[in-house]
């Protein structure tokens, strides 16, 4: 029983393999209940076995009284007169063999067994009957017998005293009462447990007969059915699991919705720039197979070449990047990054571009501050927001970032130009995918509308806020990221 229970309970530690919900119920149903009918049978046959006792004890105690009753003071001298008909009677009401002895006031011996074992001298008064009597064990001839002294008075005119007389009985009789009633116990004990088993089976299959019909719903369903299951169809102890799949699932249609939007998106992106890159492939071709080439037009084809596999080199590597944020592939790796770090590498990168665009590009971080975060997708939100920055922002403009630490241990980013702004209608659409403000796109009409998008998704991850303003004097635009605290 003991291994049983070590193996039920083992079955319950972390990563143990999960076996049939029947089978366990089963388990913690039956396996504590036979260790309760075991107790209980323990009880029963005590409290049995007290039952008996004290019934044999009484009518020993009879026998005693009855024997008591024949001693008499004859002639100065206690006697008792004992026929063999009353021992027989004694016998026949008891089921055993008889002795007994009569002790007198002096403590001679008056009849009976003079063996008979005496009463041991730490033996109490039994308390069940109204008398002078001591129950006791002892063994005589061999064999165990159960002995009841009682202490009678006898008297007469000339004297008076207390004779003891002791009856005791062989254990045959509350053996075999003591065996039957451990049979029976044990029948009766096992019968119902065999009976609760039967009935417990059965409950559990009637119970366990909506989580079947479950099962046969899902598994007959459609492959492109991910419509929610109804939790009406389990117990209201397993709705919640049922509504738990039904979350699941809708995050598995959402995923499927967003690849689907998103190899749409990026075909209808690509389409056009690849489009472009084989007609001028082609106007090359023509130009060679034409004649004398001339070589500046070759040139000009060639440049033109060069720039749209540049400009699509761009859009797909962003398109990547967008699709591995989204499915949380850059999530894990997560460590304690210097941000001011991070942004002074990016302006060091874009330094050179600034100054061919003839724009400020400034850098403005008083105090190191750590964020807890990927330190390449840290990398690429920065250097989105600060391309961005460059290319919507005029010659002669500025750019400025600035680092700064917030009172509650979390950082912030800023990300400021004096470019054309974007309005504020406009602000939550930006961070669509593809989605191009309209200032953008006279400034700009080559983008691709994914810049915000990439840096929306990366400070999800990292669980930064973003809020877009009016720059400074209410020209440009002001991108501001919230970090939350990096944990000690």
């Amino acid at each position: 029983m003991g291994g049983a229970l070590a193996r039920l309970t083992g079955r319950l530690a972390p990563g143990a393999p999960l076996g049939s919900l029947r089978n366990e119920l089963l388990r913690w149903l039956l396996i504590p209940l036979a260790l309760l009918v075991a107790l209980n049978a323990v009880s029963v046959y005590r409290n049995a076995l007290d039952a008996a006792d004290m019934a044999y004890d009484r009518s020993l105690l009879a026998s005693t009284r009855a024997l008591a009753e024949r001693v008499s003071i004859v002639a100065g001298k206690v006697v008792a007169d004992v026929p063999y008909v009353a021992l027989d009677s004694f016998e026949t009401d008891t089921l055993g063999r008889i002795y007994y002895k009569v002790t007198g006031i002096d403590g001679e011996l008056v009849s009976g067994y003079g063996d008979l074992p005496p009463v041991p001298a730490n033996v109490p008064r039994s308390e069940t009957y109204p008398a002078l009597v001591r129950f006791y064990h002892a063994d005589y001839n061999g064999e165990p017998v159960r002995i009841a002294a009682l202490l009678q008075p006898v008297y007469d005119d000339s004297m008076r005293g207390i004779a003891l007389i002791q009856v005791g009985e062989t254990l045959d009789a509350r053996r075999g009462l003591s065996n039957q009633i451990l049979f029976d116990t044990l029948l009766w004990q096992a019968g119902m447990l065999l009976a609760v088993a039967t009935l417990v089976w059965v409950a559990l299959r009637l119970v366990l007969r909506p989580l079947m019909r479950l099962k046969s719903a899902l598994e007959t369903r459609a492959l492109t059915d991910l419509s929610d299951v109804d939790p009406a169809l389990v117990h209201k102890e397993m709705r919640p699991l049922v509504k738990a799949m039904n979350v699941s699932t809708a995050r598995l249609q959402n995923l499927i919705a967003s690849q689907r939007r998103f190899i749409a998106d990026a075909s209808h992106q690509l389409r056009t720039p690849l489009t472009v890159l084989k007609t001028q492939a082609e106007l090359a071709q023509r130009e060679i197979e034409r004649g004398p080439a001339d070589p500046a037009a070759l040139r000009e084809v060639l440049r033109s070449i060069a720039a749209t596999t540049d400009s699509t080199v761009h859009l797909a590597n962003r398109l990547l990047t967008l699709a591995r944020i989204e499915h949380g592939g850059e999530a894990a790796g997560m460590a304690p990054v210097s941000l001011r770090a991070a942004v002074h590498q990016v302006a060091l990168e874009m330094a050179l571009a600034a100054v061919k665009r003839r724009i400020d590009l400034s850098l403005e971080a008083e105090h190191d501050v750590m964020v807890r975060g990927q330190a390449l997708l840290l990398h690429e939100l920065v250097a989105n927001l600060v391309d961005n920055a460059l290319c919507y922002t005029p010659a002669g403009g500025s750019v400025v970032l600035r680092v700064a630490r917030q009172d509650g241990g979390g950082a912030t980013l800023q990300v400021e130009d004096s470019g054309a702004g974007i309005a504020a209608a406009e602000r939550e659409r930006v961070f669509t995918p593809f989605y191009r403000a309209a200032a953008a796109l006279e400034s700009n009409p080559g983008g691709a509308g994914l810049g915000l998008a990439i840096v929306r998704d990366i400070a999800a991850l990292h669980g930064a806020g973003i809020a877009l303003d009016d720059g400074a004097g209410g020209r440009g635009l002001k991108v501001t990221l919230a970090f939350p605290a990096a944990p000690a």
